[in-house]
């Protein structure tokens, strides 16, 4: 069914890493895995190591506007209400900087944006929800790791991640898309991105 000869074919019962290799983009790959071994290697509960390695999910293989959203989305079955809400509310923290844990607005932002730029409303309204918000560290900790986690020359054995995947992403059985959750057919689209309807 739908399958392109340009992507490899997916296992039947699809889990969490079948995503990361034979989906996600090089960049995303590398970056969600470096992202998640920073917090690790910074001695984070796996709930942050969880939330980092999710982040981005979304732009591996499906879009990247409003990527926290998606992305949150795409993993809220499966994972902790905290670690589904971390990844939502990333986006956002991105743009504010934090000196109490030594995060600075990014520099290329202000080369992307300029000096000037203001978010959306709705990202000004998510900061100030998730500033508040009992969980806010857990979020605000993937902006730390996700700053530095574009290295060229780090790459990371997906299978580090393994037993954390295990003990804090439910895999359904059946596998990411046949589950009948209610993004199972985002799962299915990254399995079968080019099928016509």
């Amino acid at each position: 069914m739908g399958d392109n000869p340009a992507l490899p074919r997916m296992p039947r019962a699809p889990k969490l890493l079948d995503f990361f290799r034979l989906r996600f983009s090089d960049i995303a790959f590398k970056h969600l895995l470096q992202s998640a071994k920073l917090a690790l290697d910074a001695g984070h509960e796996e709930k942050v190591v969880m939330a980092c390695l999710l982040h981005d999910i979304s732009n591996g293989a499906l879009l990247r506007t409003d990527h926290g959203y998606w992305s949150a989305q795409l993993v809220a079955p499966y994972v902790s209400e905290e670690v589904a809400w971390a990844v939502r509310y990333h986006q956002a923290l991105r743009y504010y900087a934090d000196e109490s844990v030594g995060f600075k607005y990014p520099d290329a932002y202000n080369a992307y944006f300029g000096p000037d730029y203001k978010p959306p409303e709705y990202i000004q309204q998510a900061y100030e929800e998730a500033r508040n918000h009992r969980w806010y560290m857990t979020s605000r900790l993937i902006t730390i790791y996700d700053v530095y986690a574009f290295q060229d020359d780090w790459n990371i054995d997906p299978e580090e991640f393994t037993d954390i995947i295990g003990r804090n992403f439910k895999q359904p059985k059946e596998g990411l898309g046949f589950d009948g959750s209610p993004v199972a057919h985002m799962w299915r689209t990254m399995i079968w991105p080019n099928n016509f309807l």
